[in-house]
């Protein structure tokens, strides 16, 4: 079986992949040819996984699945949420973006936090969407130097490391992309 996964980041990429059975084969949107930024301008997770999902298949009729993850930082009403990507401007910076967080804690006393990641597939006619959520707070400070994006100032629940200080198979086992890829493998391999 083979499915476009909408993205191009290449560490997405990677992360999911090391999660798939050998008969499921990723292939991205720049192996597909498509080398547009797609719109992300719905005010959900949820909304924006699908948006990205229905533009593959509307423009390559592929299957296909499109993901989107938020941090959800309970001292900020919830930011960055949906701006998690762009939260310090558009350029999308992960120093910036944790510097902006991390600032903005600095004078509160709440530091939990939770990633959520919704994945929306279109398959054989269908929108289906998983999500997978994890639990934790916000570090200090930046710590490790695996992962990616707000990885280094995330401790997860029950866990003295933070995201970025985990194994990529630690933090697929118990994080909230791990969670929703699980949900779509056990899917997939139902049909």
């Amino acid at each position: 079986m083979t499915i476009v996964f909408a993205t191009n980041n290449s560490n997405k990429i990677r992360e999911v992949q090391n999660q798939l059975p050998d008969h499921i084969r990723l292939i991205s949107l720049e192996d597909i040819g498509c080398l547009v930024d797609i719109p992300e301008t719905q005010d959900t997770i949820a909304g924006n996984a699908i948006q990205k999902a229905t533009y593959i298949k509307d423009h390559f009729g592929l299957d296909c699945f499109a993901d989107d993850t938020g941090l959800e930082v309970t001292a900020l009403n919830g930011a960055p949420g949906v701006f998690s990507a762009r939260y310090a401007g558009p350029q999308r910076n992960a120093d910036d973006n944790m510097n902006l967080v991390l600032a903005r804690l600095q004078p509160k006393h709440d530091r939990t936090a939770q990633f959520k990641t919704v994945i929306a597939l279109h398959f054989q006619g269908e929108l289906i969407t998983f999500e997978g959520i994890c639990k934790g707070k916000i570090t200090e400070t930046k710590r490790g130097t695996d992962g990616f994006g707000y990885d280094p100032i995330f401790q997860p629940a029950n866990y003295k490391a933070t995201f970025a200080e985990l194994s990529m198979a630690e933090k697929n086992r118990i994080g909230h992309r791990g969670q929703a890829v699980a949900k779509l493998i056990s899917y997939l391999n139902r049909h």
